[in-house]
């Protein structure tokens, strides 16, 4: 058995209206979910003519109760704000546990935007839109 070091948790921001895409890197858990939350506030609520949110999940290397549970409040915060959440790049162990809980639809249904564009699916790890 051998003893792997943690993966170190990483979350990178870049706004570039009207989209805000934040990439999150290692295990989004406990010690590590309010990083997360955070990071999305500060930008979420810093910029101005913000559309969507696009959460990137392409180097995401685990994420239990808790980083669902910030995923959640995410969420809450681009609906407070009037933004549209996008999950991309997710991986499977994410996508499964999404449709396992029953929150997939919640964080990642189509919505109806003022300007009449609807957001398209969002990416998976596929890579498909």
């Amino acid at each position: 058995m051998t003893n792997l070091p943690p993966i170190q948790f990483t979350v990178t921001a870049d706004r570039e209206p009207p989209t805000l895409t934040v990439r999150v890197a290692g295990e989004l858990d406990y010690d590590t979910c309010g990083e997360l939350v955070d990071a999305v506030v500060r930008e979420l609520y810093d910029a101005t003519g913000l559309r969507d949110v696009r959460l990137d999940f392409t180097d995401l290397a685990w994420i239990d109760s808790s980083g669902l549970s910030a995923l959640l409040m995410v969420h809450r915060h681009t609906s407070a704000a009037g933004t549209i959440l996008h999950l991309d790049h997710r991986p499977g162990f994410l996508e499964r546990m999404l449709e396992l809980i029953n929150v997939l639809d919640h964080l990642t249904a189509t919505a109806a935007r003022a300007d009449g564009n609807e957001r398209s699916d969002d990416v998976t790890e596929a890579g498909a839109t």
